[in-house]
């Protein structure tokens, strides 16, 4: 995707310019800067665009419509991320993107699992990053759906691994379908270990991918707790649909503070949180 300020068809012959006190060029710049911090973060919030730049947040929300429209990135409530096909990295760059926080993250779960204890290992990086930091405990009996997880944990001789089975989706060795449902609901963990993709307004976890999130509600079905983990980027955009009502989660382990709304909204619902240090 080309980022130079003359490949950007900022507006049509006509049209309102997108800012009453911004030149062509300062528009055309501070757009190709927006398009670059949305690139690598993954996600941007309004607020955070208008203190960056020094300008209204009326000014970054027209540039965000503006780049919309171009399908150069998505806007979400508040803020605005990569297109639907740009925002689900490929699994190389996901498993480079923030490790340090998602190890944190890992090390802060594994500190709530016991030996002895059992628990569903959802997919994604972040909780491979929590296999990665259960490889010291013993007699744990660990289902998984992530075959990334269950080859982390497959040279540790004191942990029981099983695989569920099912249809692999993608190059993190996802396993999905009605295989994978059925298996999960021959076990009870005493946690399931979730990831997500997004979060919605009362502070509901979302995803993306209808039938990862059915694996997820089976397996949170069949857990006496609920760990739920994701990095800061998850808490700039809801996600398409939802995984379980806030409620149902025990605990969520991020790497940064949320913001305080949905920190109060969280804990209303009796959701505790953990901050990650790095």
């Amino acid at each position: 995707m080309p980022l130079s300020g003359q490949s950007l068809i900022l507006s049509s012959p006509g049209s309102a310019p997108i800012s009453d006190a911004d030149s062509a060029g300062g528009t055309a710049a501070r757009q190709k800067a927006i398009l670059e911090i949305v690139g690598q973060s993954g996600y941007a919030t309004i607020e955070s665009l208008a203190a960056h730049f020094g300008v209204s947040a009326q000014t970054i929300r027209r540039d965000i419509i503006a780049l919309d429209k171009q399908k150069l990135l998505q806007r979400f409530r508040g803020g605005a991320g990569a297109r639907e096909n740009t925002v689900r990295l490929g699994y190389t760059e996901k498993r480079a993107r923030n490790q340090e926080g998602k190890a944190a993250i890992g090390r802060i779960a594994a500190e709530h699992i016991g030996n002895g204890d059992s628990l569903f290992l959802d997919v994604g990086t972040t909780v491979e990053a929590v296999a990665l930091a259960i490889t010291g405990l013993s007699g744990l009996r660990v289902v998984t759906t992530s075959l990334a997880s269950a080859m982390i944990l497959a040279e540790c001789p004191e942990i029981e691994v099983v695989v569920t089975g099912g249809t692999v989706r993608g190059a993190d060795g996802s396993l999905i379908g009605a295989t994978t449902v059925e298996a999960i609901r021959q076990f009870r963990f005493d946690h399931a270990v979730l990831g997500f993709s997004g979060i919605d307004d009362d502070g509901a976890p979302m995803d993306f991918d209808l039938a990862k999130i059915a694996v997820k509600r089976a397996a949170l079905e069949r857990a006496r707790h609920c760990i739920l983990v994701g990095d800061h980027s998850k808490f700039a955009r809801p996600a398409l649909a939802r995984i379980c009502e806030p409620a149902e989660v025990g605990l969520l382990i991020t790497d940064r503070p949320v913001e305080p709304a949905m920190l109060e909204t969280l804990h209303k619902a009796g959701v505790t949180t953990e901050f990650a240090a790095t």
